[in-house]
């Protein structure tokens, strides 16, 4: 289902329950009490998003250094195929999806309908922990491409080749509410979206069952609201999460050649003095 892609950034529930012991399998949960640790595919190693995907005690994503410390205690070298999968929908492993491209790891795919799916179609579980042999891991580049800042959002907001996509869901992109009521607030002082954003829930682009729709349906859904190919896009969310999984699907599905994920999001903008906000 990919658009002009030979390999396809996307594997399916049964291909790898096929190749288990031929890739590195990671789940990337933002509480792990609630998923890995009750169960997961077995092999499966564990990124937790909060604790090893974010450096303290600034706001920000790991490092180089952080990355390859990560992944070489997950036991994951340079050539190794990884493939990621969320704990209900996708976010987080989307999210690492996205630090992955950043520090040049390009064997990395993402399990179609994630821990949901894989679930459903009745795949085993396991509480077993991986013990995994340290490797020595090294980061080739860095593309920090990917990643836009709040100054290239701000700079950009009267850009008519950028279009901001803000996948929120519509209360928060009113200012109804400031976060998901299943996830803690992030502490914005201010509900709304960024001037000019156009609203695209991350979820329009999945099937109910969490995995992604049709090439066609996709085109459809982005196009149809004036995110098209000829520019430059940027997608934001609250903490960044939601947003990779737009990223994911215009990047790599549908093959979009300009676009960056704001990580900063609503948490940083809905923070700052003096930005405009729109409700």
């Amino acid at each position: 289902m990919v658009e002009s892609k030979a390999e396809p950034p996307i594997v399916e529930p049964d291909w790898l329950e096929r190749n288990l012991d031929k890739v590195k399998v990671v789940e990337v949960d933002y509480d792990p009490a609630s998923a890995y640790n009750i169960g997961h595919i077995p092999g499966s190693l564990l990124i937790d998003w909060k604790k090893d995907l974010n450096k303290y005690p600034e706001r920000d994503i790991i490092d180089r250094e952080g990355f390859e410390a990560l992944m070489s205690r997950l036991g994951i070298s340079n050539d190794d195929l990884v493939v990621l999968y969320g704990d209900y929908n996708n976010w987080f492993a989307a999210f690492a999806y996205w630090v992955f491209k950043i520090y040049g790891h390009d064997k990395v795919k993402i399990l179609n309908g994630g821990r949901k799916k894989w679930i459903e179609l009745g795949k085993p579980l396991t509480k077993e922990i991986p013990q995994p042999r340290p490797s020595s891991y090294r980061v080739a580049r860095v593309d920090l491409t990917l990643r836009a800042s709040f100054l290239d959002v701000l700079k950009n907001l009267r850009n008519p080749n950028v279009v901001l996509v803000d996948v929120r869901s519509p209360a928060e992109y009113r200012g109804e509410i400031t976060a998901p009521p299943e996830y803690p607030n992030e502490a914005a002082q201010r509900g709304g979206h960024i001037p000019g954003a156009v609203n695209i829930p991350w979820a329009q682009a999945v099937r109910e069952d969490g995995t992604f729709k049709s090439l066609d349906e996709l085109r459809a859904l982005y196009e149809g609201r004036g995110v098209t190919r000829d520019k430059e896009v940027i997608v934001y969310c609250r903490i960044g999460e939601r947003a990779a999984h737009t990223f994911f699907v215009l990047k790599e599905l549908l093959g979009y050649p300009r676009i960056r994920l704001y990580d900063g999001s609503w948490s940083e903008w809905g923070n700052m003095v003096g930005v405009p906000i729109e409700k």
